[in-house]
């Protein structure tokens, strides 16, 4: 028979094998040759045996086993001597065993002989000493001891107040929002009324958001531009949903699963809101912004725990219907300071979706609301529905934070919890509840403080200042107070700091260069009193309700109005302060 007649696996094994050449006669047996390949095939597969750590079987893609042997350690196999039909017939084995040794190998054998050539190789490498083993116990390093990545170090953080100055601050990675926080206001020497926060701002973008507690510094500063930046300001509506929860959700904006009969009370609605178990949905209508395009389209919409949702058909909750809008966990929600001038939004009331990362002004999903409270309602519902009850537990920590290595912050409050009239006329001090007493007693502590004045400066005062000229300055000194800035950036100043009720400052009368003006936040809505001056046997008294309270300075008009409504919708509360650092 020809060599090209053979099969190629024939042949192949022929040449592998080192078979002895065919005799040179014309007829040769091919049955013998077969037998010969086979028997040579049997001493091959007991020499692999007994090497097994010098061969590796491949599984070829035809199906065929080859075993590849290191030469230069073992030794070459000797020739077979050529015999007779009989003696190879016995030396063979049966045709059963044969099929079966001639089948591929099982591809999870191979891949585990794989497996186990790699641990050996992995084993044979040397020992990385260790060059710390009182820390660990162990005199090497193996891979299962190396500690687990995590952030360290220190980082450089820039923060800047609302008049523009900077701080640098080095902080550690793992320094949180919060604590932040506490080192400003002891570096600054501020109240600590734990109502400071951090404030994300992109200027370009025209957006804002104030940081949770909890939230890492350095990882929000990395999925900011470089245009970004931190603000340090006040913000007293951070947690004012715990507070007041039933002002922010109307009963037509919450849908529950479970049917309820009746007004929810407050607990029972916080409680719905933190379980994750429960599902509340706010809905409404929204402006949305078309992505890539100028035009506003009014959407019914639906926030729920697993999304932003819009129906295609009216009012529809079938899920046919809705439409992802944007997704809570991967996103945050920010203030939009610049909507009609920016996007040309319909209303001023504009928030957005910003993905955690890098993103263009084309990638945010912008929406508007018809007021502020719906704005509010929005918001706050999306950092609920996102943090739930990570968020009240920031609210029911201690308001004393972690104690720094080299300082104490000193933790004082100017509620109005802490503000009461007090009469010490007589032996004990006592305080005083009827409020018609309080102010009759304001008016004379007002009073005698005047007296007091005059008589010091009659009898030769260390102050140069004549008593009404001190008394028209000295308001300056006070935190609430921001001299000559217009309307709207009161305006401005009461929206960032979180349009609570009581929140309020004064400033100086465009109008009349001898007046004041109280700028008061009540129900979302920003409110403006006239301070006039009034003249009485020759002395100068300041009134917020022509002339019926009148007082002798600034700091006793706020003082009182503190303790006493009286003419305002509300007590002043939360004084609109400015820092800086």
């Amino acid at each position: 028979v020809c060599a090209a007649t053979l099969p190629d696996w024939l042949t192949l094994s022929l040449s592998c094998l080192s078979l002895p050449p065919p005799p040179t006669e014309d007829d040769v047996d091919l049955e013998a040759l077969v037998n010969d390949m086979n028997s040579s095939f049997e001493s091959l597969y007991s020499t692999c045996s007994s090497v097994q750590s010098e061969s590796v079987p491949l599984l070829q893609h035809n199906g065929q086993v080859h075993v590849h042997r290191d030469h230069h350690r073992s030794a070459p196999m000797p020739p077979h001597s050529h015999t007779s039909n009989s003696e190879l017939q016995h030396s063979t084995t049966s045709p059963k065993q044969r099929r079966r040794r001639s089948q591929p190998m099982h591809i999870l054998a191979v891949r585990r002989l794989q497996e186990e050539e790699q641990q050996l190789r992995t084993s044979s490498l040397p020992a990385i000493p260790n060059p710390f083993p009182e820390l660990s116990g162990s005199p090497v390093l193996s891979p299962g001891s190396l500690p687990p990545c995590q952030p360290s170090g220190t980082y450089i953080i820039n923060i800047f107040s609302e008049d523009g100055m900077g701080k640098v601050v080095e902080i550690p990675a793992d320094m949180t929002a919060r604590d932040l926080c506490q080192l400003l206001v002891y570096k600054s020497h501020c109240v600590d009324d734990n109502s400071w926060a951090l404030v994300e701002h992109h200027p370009l973008l025209g957006l804002e958001r104030c940081l949770e507690d909890h939230e890492l510094v350095v990882q929000v500063q990395a999925s900011m531009t470089s245009e970004g930046r931190f603000l340090f300001r006040k913000n007293y509506a951070k947690y004012e949903f715990f507070r007041n929860p039933l002002n922010f959700f109307p009963e037509h904006m919450v849908a529950w699963c479970q049917e309820t009969n009746g007004a929810i009370p407050p607990s029972q609605l916080l409680q719905n809101f933190l379980n994750s178990s429960s599902c509340p949905e706010i809905q409404g209508f929204l402006y949305v912004k078309e992505m890539g395009r100028k035009s506003w389209k009014k959407l019914y919409v639906f926030l729920r725990r697993s999304g932003l949702y819009f129906s295609t058909k009216g009012t529809s909750k079938e899920p046919r219907h809705l439409q992802l809008l944007a997704d809570l966990e991967d996103s945050n929600v920010f203030t939009v300071t610049t909507g009609k001038k920016l996007h040309s939004a319909p209303t001023d009331y504009e928030f957005c979706i910003k993905p955690n990362k890098r993103t263009e002004l084309k990638e945010l999903r912008m929406l508007c609301t018809e007021d502020e409270q719906s704005r509010t309602s929005w918001m706050t519902a999306f950092r609920l529905f996102k943090y739930g009850i990570v968020l009240y537990q920031n609210y029911k920590i201690p308001q004393q934070r972690k104690t720094l290595s080299h300082f104490s912050t000193p933790v004082r409050s100017v509620s109005e919890n802490s503000l009461v009239a007090m009469d010490f006329s007589g032996r004990i001090g006592r305080v005083i509840d009827n409020p018609l007493e309080a102010q009759s007693a304001a008016m004379e502590e007002g009073n005698a403080w005047r007296k007091r004045s005059q008589r010091m400066n009659i009898l030769g005062s260390p102050s140069p200042l004549h008593p009404c000229l001190l008394n028209s300055v000295i308001h300056r000194t006070q935190l609430w107070f921001h001299g000559r800035i217009t309307r709207e950036e009161s305006h401005r100043m009461i929206h960032q700091q979180g349009q609570v009720d009581g929140l309020f400052l004064l400033r100086d009368s465009q109008s009349n260069p001898k007046a004041f003006v109280l700028t008061l936040c009540h129900h979302q809505k920003i409110k403006h009193f006239q301070i006039l001056p009034c003249e009485e046997d020759g002395q100068i008294f300041f009134s917020l309700d022509d002339g019926s309270t009148k007082f002798t300075d600034l700091i006793q008009l706020v003082e009182f109005y503190q303790l006493n409504r009286g003419v305002l919708p509300c007590k002043l509360k939360h004084p609109c302060t400015l820092v800086a650092l």
